[in-house]
């Protein structure tokens, strides 16, 4: 079994603070998505899916997204930086979402 780095979650809320979809952050998978947002940044060779772009994927109500809050633990379960990396953040700049916080 494959020594897992890190665990980033993405969550995205409503204006009222219901959950619309969750992330994480994948080793073994890609999406379209993903690749286009790191060639955009100039980072083609990070193709493998973010937790924030996850997110974005799997909303249902995009249209409603108004809060998007990323985690991010260490191998140890320790809460560590979580700000979007230049990929993430074009991904998220290209819908409504207004406010985003990284814990």
């Amino acid at each position: 079994m494959a020594k897992i780095k890190q665990s980033i979650t993405a969550i995205i809320y409503d204006k009222r603070g219901r959950v619309l979809s969750i992330g994480k952050n994948q080793y073994l998978k890609t999406h379209p998505i993903q690749a286009h947002h790191a060639e955009r940044v100039g980072l083609p060779h990070k193709q493998y899916l973010h937790a924030e772009i996850d997110a974005i994927i799997r909303c249902r109500k995009m249209g409603k997204a108004h809060r998007i809050i990323v985690t991010r633990l260490d191998s140890k379960g320790n809460p560590v930086l979580a700000k979007p990396c230049p990929i993430c953040q074009s991904a998220i700049d290209a819908t409504n979402i207004k406010i985003v916080e990284h814990t």
